[in-house]
């Protein structure tokens, strides 16, 4: 049922609409409840998300109240959304998508009449600045003579064009229209600078066709085999739609303040890039073939990084802004009554010493698959191995942003280890050309390091910290840098103590005891479902098969209709939690996917070469019997 309403939408209700420079939530009650115009990180002109219809939103839905959703879907391997609504006076087809082209900043809703006559609603309250300003909005006639409304607040101006415009109504816009069987009915709103004319209107046929093309051709690019290939092509699909065309800079979820504790504190700005999250996706990308997405992210990087190395960042604007300075909107009452509404991250100042291993060895792979070096991005890579070096006896905040006291985290040691191993193969490897015997003796250092403080030889397990007897679900990363094999005894008892401490009842892992206080934070988060897709890859690659698959179906069974999938879930309240949707979530699927697939597919050789050898093993048995011949004396 549809019901006009104040809440915000449970976060699995939502799709994602994305143009590659901004992202827009759509509820399953066709409420737009979240976009932010024109980039990802610009203040939001619809917040009904994380406050109510009042902070903004575009409601197109049934005006009966018993309608019903008779499907839901992205056309093909798309991002336009196409939803069927089922009334007592017939059915409509509604099709969302955000132009992707040159032009963007629009968002166009199509509604076609599909059986009988159906009454639809519509309500669009705009209000800029994260819902709280109030815009002049008049209705005017464009420069072909086409009636518009046009809403301006300071630098942004709003127009929405269409076949069936709204009337005002009390600083809101709404009312209903009729659409029969045939009838095409289409709405396209607009971004542009309030300080230039209003743009052209779109030819919404051509522009819907130039979308799924654009899209459609996108994915047939992507290399994807295996049982979980539809997932892993709609999470290469979205970690593309949160990536910014023109810089080339990869947002880790298009949304700010969706709490990973409901009612909670636990509520950050994600629509930034983190060159950690930037460095796994452009893994994932590469594993499947987007060499030419890796090596924008890699000219992004050295745009945002170049400087003094001392000022290397672990997060960054998405044109490599630096200063994204933490603050709180007190006018919004957050998503589900969840304070603060954060806008900025205060992890930006945040010494995270894993972060450099992370983009060496995402950099390692692009050389591997063809990527050349240029005159600036092996100098890059000397200067944070430099950085590295020059902060080796520093404490850092952990990959996790602990906002507690600084530690020794064993994760970040080891992806310091990552960092000059890497080093050292680049330049006896590649013939690039840096200290490679000095790197050598520094990673030597640290292993031995590591292994005496961050393992705890009479359990058998890493620590999360040097001082402490905890594990973390970051211990997983250590095998897949190379630091010690997946089925080491060192790993496997690491992984039979997460078991204990960390896997909860329905087999999903939590990233940490929040309750130990090492954040500096209340306690209370739900298992990240990054960490247990690591699970995934961990018990794929020492002969756990069975339960990686079981855990992997558990997983992907989590994503919503569309295959979208937040930053957490809560098994307990059967819902999504968290920053969504999250490119985390999706790079981390995509490596347990390839996980399983590879060790599948070593499985059935190593059945096939078992196989070949008992045959002629059998065969060379057999040579040796006496043959009929023999046997008869002939």
């Amino acid at each position: 049922m549809w019901l006009h309403g104040v809440m915000a939408s449970r976060i699995e209700d939502y799709a994602l609409l994305s143009d590659l420079h901004t992202g827009a939530l759509i509820g399953c009650d066709g409420s737009l409840d979240w976009l932010c115009f024109p980039r990802f990180d610009s203040p939001s002109v619809f917040t009904a998300l994380l406050g109510t219809e009042r902070n903004g939103r575009w409601l197109m839905a049934p005006a009966d109240p018993g309608a019903r959703i008779l499907s839901r879907s992205y056309r093909g391997s798309t991002f336009v959304l196409e939803t069927v609504w089922e009334t007592g006076s017939g059915t409509v087809k509604v099709v969302e998508f955000m132009p992707v082209g040159e032009r963007c900043s629009t968002l166009v809703r199509r509604i076609v009449g599909v059986t009988g006559s159906v009454d639809m609603a519509q309500e669009i309250i705009i209000r800029p600045g994260y819902g709280k300003v109030l815009p002049w909005v008049r209705r005017v006639k464009d420069a072909a003579g086409t009636h518009a409304i046009v809403a301006v607040a300071g630098p942004d101006a709003i127009v929405l064009r269409g076949d069936q415009l709204p009337q005002a109504i009390d600083h809101k816009h709404g009312g209903t229209f009729t659409v029969e069987a045939g009838d095409t009915v289409d709405q396209e709103l607009s971004w542009y600078a309030s300080h230039r004319p209003i743009p052209a209107p779109l030819d919404i046929d051509t522009e819907l066709a130039a979308t799924v093309a654009y899209w459609e051709d996108w994915a047939s690019q992507c290399s994807r085999d295996g049982k979980y290939a539809p997932m892993v092509e709609r999470s290469l699909l979205v970690l593309r739609a949160l990536t910014h065309d023109d810089t080339g800079g990869i947002v880790a979820a298009p949304t700010t303040s969706l709490p990973e504790d409901f009612g909670g504190a636990r509520n950050w700005d994600y629509r930034y890039c983190w060159l950690r999250d930037a460095a796994l996706t452009l893994e994932a990308m590469l594993t499947h073939g987007y060499e030419n997405e890796a090596l924008k992210w890699r000219n992004w990087l050295l745009r945002a990084v170049a400087g003094d190395p001392e000022d290397l960042q672990i997060v960054y604007g998405l044109s490599g802004e630096r200063e994204l300075t933490e603050g709180v909107l007190e006018h919004l009452r957050g998503y589900e009554g969840s304070l603060p509404v954060r806008i900025g991250n205060g992890a930006v100042g945040q010494y995270q010493a894993d972060v450099v291993g992370e983009v060496m060895v995402a950099l390692e792979k692009l050389r591997l698959a063809g990527g050349k070096e240029d005159h600036f991005s092996w100098p890059l890579q000397l200067a944070m191995l430099k950085f590295v070096e020059r902060h080796l006896t520093q404490k850092d905040h952990g990959i996790w942003e602990m906002r507690g006291d600084v530690q020794y985290f064993t994760h970040s040691r080891v992806m310091m280890w990552a960092a000059f191993d890497c080093g050292v193969r680049a330049v006896r490897n590649h013939k690039l050309k840096g200290r490679a015997a000095h790197w050598e003796k520094i990673r030597d250092r640290l292993r031995t390091e590591i292994l005496a403080h961050g393992f705890n030889k009479e359990r058998n397990t890493f620590k999360q910290t040097y001082g402490g007897t905890a594990t973390d679900a970051s211990l997983l990363v250590i095998p897949q840098v190379g630091f010690v094999t997946y089925d080491s005894p060192e790993m496997m008892g690491t992984v039979a103590a997460m078991e204990a401490e960390l896997v909860d009842s329905h087999g999903l892992i939590l990233r940490y005891q929040s309750a130990s206080g090492l954040d500096g934070l209340s306690p209370g988060e739900h298992p990240f479902l990054a960490c247990s897709f690591w699970l995934v890859e961990q018990y794929a690659h020492t002969g756990r098969r069975e339960e990686a698959v079981a855990l992997m179906d558990k997983l992907t069974g989590l994503a919503n209709d569309l295959g979208l999938l937040s930053e957490e879930y809560s098994m307990e309240d059967a819902r999504m939690v968290g920053n969504y949707p999250q490119a985390f979530s999706h790079l981390a699927l995509v490596r347990a996917a390839d996980a399983l697939h590879g060790t599948e597919a070593l499985s059935l050789s190593a059945e096939a070469a078992g196989a070949e050898a008992a045959d002629a093993e059998r065969a060379e048995a057999s040579s040796t019997l006496p043959q009929p011949h023999e046997s008869m004396g002939t």
